[in-house]
């Protein structure tokens, strides 16, 4: 399976109060182009990935109405485009959406750690799409199992395309989700609702920056 077909895979699917970023349009605030410019963002961001030869997936729960909604890139809001451009050698992102870049609070924290750490990573979440309440597209929530298992497939080939050899779980539902894949899964706390530092922590541990952290960052080291 190529990118492109990955793509369009993933902009077929419709489901009943979920954004699938890939094929719909937000009245709000997206732009009249919004799907194919994500589209487009996604496929040269897995192009990248896969010409670099990434082979580590950072996998979430799901997209957030504030980042990957907006911009089609997992865990990745519109102030940090440009950072998920150049962490791939320079690519061009572009922005789908109007108005005033929105920011949100997990990007942030993921991409400050990606910046220290200094290693391409893939970014991707086991729910590829914005799970909301049936009465308010702009809040979050839990994808359910019944959502997962018709995405899961879609997971498995992008582990397969990527041919990832680590994969990381960012949160206790990543990591139930990631149970019986057959490659090493390290677990790390997601950086919501307080694990804001033991999420950093445990990457800076990962990839062997504790002893640096603690030298550059020595108040952080402490929490």
């Amino acid at each position: 399976m190529t990118a492109r077909e990955f793509i369009a895979a993933l902009a077929a699917i419709r489901l009943p109060s979920v954004f699938n970023p890939y094929a719909d349009i937000c009245d709000v605030f997206d732009r009249p182009n919004a799907p194919k410019i994500r589209r487009t963002n996604l496929q040269i961001f897995l192009e990248a990935a896969l010409k670099k030869k990434v082979r580590t997936i950072w996998i979430a729960r799901d997209l957030g109405h504030r980042g990957g909604r907006r911009t089609g890139i997992p865990m990745t809001d519109e102030i940090h485009l440009d950072k998920a451009g150049a962490l791939l050698d320079g690519i061009r992102l572009r922005r789908a959406t109007k108005g005033p870049a929105m920011a949100e609070r997990t990007a942030a924290v993921v991409w400050r750690v990606l910046s220290e750490i200094e290693q391409p990573v893939l970014l991707w979440n086991v729910f590829p799409f914005h799970p909301h309440d049936p009465n308010d597209s702009f809040s979050n929530r839990c994808h359910t199992k019944d959502e997962r298992s018709i995405t899961m497939p879609l997971l498995m080939r992008l582990i397969e395309m990527i041919r990832a050899e680590r994969l990381v779980a960012i949160g206790r539902d990543a990591q139930q989700a990631l149970h019986d894949v057959d490659i090493s899964v390290s677990t790390v706390r997601h950086p919501s609702y307080g694990g804001q530092s033991e999420f950093i922590s445990a990457l800076h541990n990962l990839y062997g920056l504790g002893a640096r952290d603690a030298i550059l960052f020595p108040s952080r080291a402490r929490q």
